[in-house]
């Protein structure tokens, strides 16, 4: 299945007349009530003040001449801040013109009205008949959009219409016309290489298939290795999840979709570092071949784990991956899955939760998250769990015997196949929108893109 990113952006030689959204800091009331004008008297009987996310339309010749967003002088940084534009504004071409703010809000308000834009429907592929005017000058926000839209649309593809080959081809087609070197490990290949990954995908008749891509700014750069888990659809396998379970589970290749979106950015956007990917793409079915609870399968690493759990599949899926990031010694690894739901128990829908054997790293993330408003929240790799996954039968067990801290033994198992002195980071994330608000219309959601593209570009700067 292919994707028409086609964003609501119009370059300023193809909008001649286009009408003007002013951007304004609320606490600036001065500057408010001058471009309010005669309407102002008004538009405060009916109740209109310049509180955080105040929006109004301005009288024109011909209906509504212009508008006004008021935006809190703390959220200048938040892309949603602004993503009520993307529903609010009427059809037309519209620039944005800001007052007493910093330029560099631009690209963030031009992002957040793209983000706010965003709508998935089955078989519509229109354009847009709300545009925003796009200088020249301005590149990140493009960049950015396309890769929300991107990640957005295949976490919210129909499982039916995007199965592993699907995600897999979605992916090549992506990167391959960027420049990277990609390849698909499919068939007898995928077996071999990732022993533990295929076992996964056995129950389905739609059969597994890894992305491994790899895009080098110079020679030199830091290395970065990315990895995501994109199981197209979880059906919990012989331990079948209750039918409200599986109703959002095409969205659990969202670590995929996550990582496939970040790497996509960091080329459009020339960022300075040496990137590698690998996603694994599968789909847990149950059926005479799919693997049962009680079973032990081999890991690339040589290591033996035992399954307690067909629906705790997603570290399955990752340790192989990881175990060949890091033969390459990369001077980073990071992951990204839809991984637990103890981690929503414990931050919500909004906060991926990170974990990390390196503070720095994990420092440098959280960091990068702040100054994005892309905020994530750590969570401690906690050793005295680590022995809560060991196993009788073999070297380790795909989950614990304890009801309790379950996104902390998720990312201790995956830490089990991380080398020492590798630095390496997990993030669990949920991948998604339960409702519709400002900038994250309900549905599939990229959370931490910005965050990692902010990291990703330090990390360039500091080698």
């Amino acid at each position: 299945m292919s994707f028409h990113i086609q964003l609501p952006f119009v370059s300023v030689s193809d909008a001649p007349a286009p009408r003007t959204v002013h951007l304004v800091r609320s606490q600036d009331t001065e500057t408010i009530d001058r471009l309010l004008g005669e309407h102002g008297a008004f538009l405060k009987t009916q109740g209109f003040s310049s509180r955080n996310g105040a929006f109004t339309l301005l009288p024109g010749e011909n209906g509504a001449g212009a508008a006004l967003l008021c935006v809190d002088a703390a959220r200048l940084n938040d892309p949603t801040a602004f993503g009520l534009l993307g529903t609010a504004l009427p059809a037309g071409d519209w620039l944005a013109v800001l007052h007493g703010v910093e330029d560099g809000v631009q690209e963030t308000a031009l992002l957040g009205f793209a983000m706010g834009a965003y709508c998935y429907r089955v078989g519509q592929d229109q354009d847009a008949a709300t545009r925003m005017v796009v200088p020249d000058t301005v590149e990140a926000a493009s960049a950015i959009a396309k890769a929300n839209w991107f990640g957005r649309d295949l976490i919210n593809t129909p499982a039916n219409l995007l199965g592993p080959q699907d995600l897999a081809q979605s992916a090549y087609r992506a990167l391959d016309g960027r420049g990277a070197e990609v390849r698909i490990v499919e068939g007898d290949d995928l077996k071999a290489a990732y022993p533990c990954l295929a076992e996964v995908g056995e129950g389905s008749e739609r059969k597994p298939a890894v992305v491994v891509a790899r895009w080098t700014a110079r020679e030199g750069a830091p290395r970065l290795s990315l990895v995501g888990k994109g199981v197209c659809f979880d059906t919990g396998g012989y331990d079948l999840k209750p039918a409200a379970g599986m109703l959002r589970m095409k969205k659990d290749m969202g670590g995929a979709a996550l990582m496939l979106a970040v790497m996509c950015a960091a080329i459009d956007l020339k960022l300075d570092i040496d990137l590698e990917l690998r996603l694994g793409c599968v789909e847990n079915s149950v059926s005479g071949h799919a693997m049962r609870p009680g079973d032990v399968l081999k890991t690339r690493s040589g290591k033996f784990v035992e399954i307690g759990n067909t629906d705790a599949e997603g570290r399955l899926v990752l340790c192989d991956l990881i175990t060949e990031a890091a033969e390459s010694v990369p001077d980073y690894i990071v992951d990204a899955a839809t991984l637990t739901g103890a981690a929503r128990v414990a931050l919500g829908p909004d906060l991926p939760a990170v974990f990390s054997n390196s503070d720095e790293f994990a420092q440098l993330l959280l960091e990068s998250g702040l100054d994005t408003a892309d905020a994530l929240w750590r969570l401690p790799l906690w050793h005295g769990y680590d022995a809560w996954l060991d196993s009788k039968i073999a070297d380790l067990g795909n989950i614990t015997s304890k009801p309790m801290a379950g996104a902390i033994t998720a990312a201790l198992y995956l830490q089990r196949f991380v080398p020492d002195g590798q630095k390496w980071l997990h993030i669990d994330t949920y991948a998604w929108n339960d409702a519709n608000s400002p900038g994250r219309p309900e549905g599939g959601e990229t959370l931490a893109l910005r965050a990692l593209l902010k990291m990703i570009a330090r990390l360039g700067r500091s080698s």
